[in-house]
């Protein structure tokens, strides 16, 4: 019985979450980036046995779902210049280092000459979930890449970039919440490729997150809130044509089978979010400006 509650998802997604994102390697991720800066080095992937990956190696998901959730992932994943682009428009006035982190740097007719160090460790996640697909379906599946938002500036760029980066902050912690989900529900090669990408979304959303508290010091959760209230109605968003974070959310929950999970892998779902939620506040929490003017040592953000 003991040995049956140890394996139990929930349990395996508690040791992930509090190995993932502990205080220690929160603080390692974050403080990797002036080292990035100067020299962006990609994050080595472990070896792995990729036809090994079988689906003995999934646990309390019906193949169908577990099929559905890796299709959502790659249509989300695939289309990653555009993010890196759209997410670099909105910083390089502002940030110009963090902007190169994410998007590369450009030539003066503005033309790619270098991949950002973002983009090199985020496009690796579309061909392994494909090699994942592969191995489990017998054949290969069909990309259907989702449609970026486009760069729509104002005259307050501040603020813009306020609003985009909650957006982009919140994609990639909760990209990082579904891999550590899945990962609670594998074992062999399949949880080691789970594991590897959930690192890189997790350093991402680690980074993007220390950025925003550093640009933004006057934030309160009372403005982060309104300001996802607000992005979550199509009239105030970028474009009337696009939907905000609870349009992303209603569209990701389609995309990857939700009315198909049982009630079991839903609340396993939330209760990886809430705890990974409460580690990344808890971690935040303990950030000091001194330490954060280290990391982002350029001149501070001014809303001229």
């Amino acid at each position: 019985m003991l040995q049956q509650l140890q394996k139990s998802p929930l349990i395996l997604a508690h040791r992930s979450i509090t190995h993932s994102l502990s205080l220690a390697q929160l603080n390692h991720s974050l403080a990797e980036l002036p080292a990035q800066f100067q020299q962006p080095t990609t994050r080595p992937w472990s070896k792995i046995d990729w036809r090994s990956i079988n689906r003995s190696q999934i646990h309390g998901i019906e193949i169908e779902v577990f099929l559905a959730v890796l299709q959502g992932s790659m249509d989300t994943e695939a289309p990653i210049r555009s993010y890196t682009q759209v997410s670099r428009q909105y910083l390089e006035k502002l940030y110009p280092q963090m902007a190169n982190y994410v998007g590369g740097r450009h030539s003066d007719q503005g033309q790619l000459t270098e991949l950002g160090l973002w983009e090199k460790e985020e496009r690796q996640h579309t061909p392994a979930l494909i090699k994942i697909y592969r191995q489990l379906a017998g054949h290969a599946p069909v990309i259907d890449p989702h449609t970026v938002r486009d760069f729509h500036p104002t005259d307050d760029h501040y603020q813009d970039l306020f609003k985009h980066g909650l957006h982009r902050t919140a994609t990639e912690f909760a990209a990082g919440c579904l891999y550590l989900w899945l990962m609670a529900h594998t074992s062999g090669s399949l949880h080691q490729v789970l594991q590897e990408i959930a690192t890189d979304e997790i350093n991402h959303a680690t980074r993007f997150w220390g950025f925003g508290i550093w640009a933004y010091p006057q934030a309160s959760w009372r403005s982060i809130i309104i300001t996802f209230a607000k992005t979550a109605n199509r009239r105030w968003t970028y474009s009337s044509t696009k939907s905000g974070l609870l349009g992303t959310i209603q569209r990701m929950t389609n995309v990857m089978g939700w009315p198909q999970w049982t009630w079991q892998n839903r609340a396993i779902f939330i209760c990886v979010s809430l705890q990974a939620l409460w580690q990344m506040v808890r971690w935040s929490r303990q950030l000091d400006r001194q330490h954060l003017n280290h990391i982002f040592s350029q001149p501070s953000v001014t809303t001229e």
